[in-house]
């Protein structure tokens, strides 16, 4: 009985694997409105979840600081790709927490301060962090860039795990993640930084070029470190929660937050390292 729970559990998980590499080439290829789209959704979802999980809500019906953040997610994602000029980001997100601020005050006592402040959280954790996905698209050679977002998080986590069951023997965080080990942590970031190095030969080998190799790899090596605390952190969030999952839309993995949880913090590390190692700004 239990290896047919097991089984299961791995077929759904590798079929909304495929499913998801399949929309991310489908989104991020043709990049635009089609990525600004796709990603819009998934912030929404991924803000929802979060304030769930942190107990912004005491129903099932989304409250006022929720509309307030699934508002701000909207215009954020709105001015993001049709004005593209970082102060009225920086303006949104500031009017925001004034917004969340203002629904505290009138309506007190009704929400708790615990409330605004996670209510915000979820808004920078998820939708805002998410951004930098489209972002990194929108650099020069961006078609390229952008998945090193994926190489730092889901093919360090591969390598991690791989490394694991094969030598792990020194757990890494017993309390909040016992399966994972140090062991497996320096495999994630040994095979990110390698995988990053073969795909900045690929890019130079494609562009013309010669600076990719080493950036690449730097930016495999720092966003698998960034990556791994983006897993723990999401587990530590439902441990203090206590539940297993932040929600139930994809099959074997869970909800947004559990799939894209290392991506999450991976995509603003990346865009700014490539900034900063490959045009010499921030």
């Amino acid at each position: 009985m239990a290896s047919n729970i097991l089984g299961k559990i791995s077929k759904e998980r590798t079929i909304s694997a495929v499913i998801i590499v399949i929309a991310a080439l489908a989104s991020i290829l043709p990049g635009g409105i089609i990525l600004g789209a796709v990603l819009y959704v998934i912030s929404i979802i991924g803000f929802l979840e979060l304030t769930k999980a942190c107990k912004v809500r005491e129903s099932h019906k989304p409250n006022a600081l929720e509309i307030v953040g699934v508002v701000a997610v909207t215009c954020y994602y709105l001015t993001l790709y049709f004005i593209q000029d970082i102060l009225y980001s920086v303006m949104i997100i500031l009017l925001t927490m004034i917004a969340m601020m203002f629904v505290y005050v009138f309506c007190f006592p009704k929400y708790h301060a615990t409330q605004v402040m996670n209510a915000y959280f979820a808004l920078i954790y998820a939708p805002i962090m998410l951004s930098f996905v489209f972002l990194t698209r929108q650099l020069e050679n961006g078609i390229y860039l952008v998945w090193m977002i994926f190489i730092s998080s889901w093919i360090s986590d591969t390598f991690a795990y791989l490394t694991g069951v094969m030598i792990g023997r020194h757990k890494l965080a017993p309390v909040l993640s016992p399966k994972k080990s140090i062991e497996g942590s320096v495999g994630g970031i040994v095979g990110a930084a390698l995988f990053g190095a073969l795909f900045g030969a690929y890019m130079n080998n494609t562009l013309g070029e010669t600076q990719y190799v080493i950036i690449l790899a730097v930016v495999g090596g720092v966003g698998s470190v960034i990556s791994q605390v983006g897993d723990l952190a999401a587990s530590a969030i439902k441990r203090n929660h206590e539940i297993k999952d932040y929600g139930k839309l994809i099959p074997g993995h869970g909800g947004i937050m559990d799939r894209f949880d290392s991506v999450i913090f991976t995509a603003p590390i990346t865009y700014f390292l490539i900034l900063i190692l490959m045009y010499g700004h921030g």
